[in-house]
């Protein structure tokens, strides 16, 4: 369970992930992975852009937290997270497009490699809850990934989308309730 900054928590934490294994090799530097628009200019080899934030039907939570002796807690919100990893490489044009290649191959076998993320690998309210997150591919075809590819006059990147979660949004509703304290059985003949 987190709180609102969970979704920033989960976007830090894939990039910790990013930047502890895909440097120094193939890129030099952990600041030349970040988190932006794939249209943002920049000095990034690789990025990550939340494009997407949807309600997790399949995890969907229904029952009451108990918050002490009084109180219970409404269920926790439960959303997967779309990212897309674009790479931008600043290689010469004869060899831009195979650096590319090699970038995007590591950065899919980091995210294969540590397709859940938990323990040591997290930060914020996912390291402070014991929370773990799935990385998944998506499988989008060609046109698809195509057509979500609408920011303007800017040229299509090479880019693989990814849906990270579940990730759990705490509720901050909670209500007063009274315990049972005794219950009296009488059975009648």
């Amino acid at each position: 369970m987190g709180n609102y900054s969970v979704i920033a928590d989960v976007s830090a934490s894939l990039l910790k992930l990013l930047r502890e294994n895909m440097t120094p090799d193939p890129i030099p530097q952990p600041e030349m992975i970040g988190l932006a628009s794939p249209v943002d200019k920049g000095d990034f080899y690789l990025s990550l852009y939340l494009y997407n934030v949807r309600e997790s039907g399949n995890n969907r939570q229904t029952h009451m937290i108990a918050r002490g002796t009084n109180e219970i807690q409404f269920p926790p919100m439960v959303v997967d997270l779309s990212y897309l990893l674009t790479v931008q490489s600043p290689a010469e044009l004869s060899s831009r497009a195979l650096d590319e290649h090699r970038i995007l191959g590591r950065a899919m076998q980091v995210f294969y490699d540590h397709s859940i993320l938990r323990g040591s690998m997290t930060v914020g309210t996912l390291a402070e809850q014991d929370e773990e997150v799935r990385i998944i591919m998506d499988p989008f075809k060609g046109e698809s990934i195509m057509n979500m590819w609408n920011f303007s006059d800017t040229p299509y990147r090479l880019s693989v989308a990814y849906t990270v979660g579940p990730v759990h949004i705490d509720s901050t509703r909670i209500k007063t309730t009274k315990r049972v304290s005794e219950t009296d059985f009488r059975i009648q003949g």
